[in-house]
């Protein structure tokens, strides 16, 4: 299971979500196309997608650094997709069209490894989101996708986003678990080395496809995680499920 630890002290799974479970880029792309064609806009859906996602860390990073109060996710998403709307040049859309294109990020489809291969691991273990998205979010995304998670945390129970240590810190404290009872799931690596500063496991899902057909970026050399599994079923493997 891990190095030196091959019984397990792991009692939980505490997982990333946009990328690592979800296709968002497939997914945002069809919401878009599913709802702007009909109101006569072509455009590159897949482009649209990865601009709006693109905006995604800076708006983040004005949060982690004070810059402004703490946001939730569903918020700084809207006004990124304001910004990609003009970008675009799509305009003259109704208040209630925005809103639901904006909740797209609430219908993204899981990777198809993800549902049967959190369903094993959830004989063995506890799962638990541990995402940048809001409560809100999550829990429509988990139903959308069919996730079957234990629980929900993450950035908004913690008034910071991701690699910040609270997030970490009170996710293991929510669960009652020590840190190093708690591992993390992840196919980006700053993910994983941040939760690895706070004494998690860690085990990284890498997915090649999440930016589309283009060269994956590398995993950093020396990044020495736990366990690494091409899929959720391997990982499942791995840890004995």
């Amino acid at each position: 299971m891990t190095r030196d630890d091959p019984h397990g002290a792991v009692k939980a799974l505490t997982f990333d979500v946009f990328g690592t479970l979800v296709d968002w880029r497939e997914s945002i792309a069809r919401g878009a196309r599913e709802m702007l064609v009909p109101r006569g806009f072509e455009r590159d859906w897949h482009f649209f997608a990865d601009r709006w996602r693109l905006r995604y860390q800076p708006a983040l990073e004005k949060v982690r650094r004070g810059v402004r109060p703490w946001t939730r996710l569903d918020d700084l998403h809207r006004e990124n997709l304001l910004a990609v709307l003009k970008e675009f040049q799509i305009d003259g859309l109704e208040e209630t069209t925005i809103g639901e294109l904006n909740r797209a990020w609430h219908r993204l489809d899981p990777w198809p490894d993800v549902v049967e291969g959190l369903g094993r691991l959830k004989r063995k273990y506890i799962l638990a989101a541990l995402s940048n998205g809001n409560v809100g979010l999550m829990v429509n995304l988990a139903r959308h996708a069919g996730l079957p998670w234990d629980m929900i945390l993450g950035a908004e129970l913690a008034g910071t986003y991701k690699p910040q240590p609270e997030v970490y810190d009170r996710a293991a404290a929510l669960l009652d678990l020590a840190p190093g009872q708690c591992m993390m799931v992840a196919a980006h690596a700053e993910d994983l080395q941040a939760a690895r500063r706070r004494g998690f496991r860690t085990a990284f899902v890498p997915r090649p496809e999440e930016w589309g057909p283009k060269p994956a970026r590398a995993t950093p050399e020396g990044s020495d995680f736990d366990v690494k599994a091409v899929n959720f079923y391997e990982l499942a493997a791995r840890l004995g499920c």
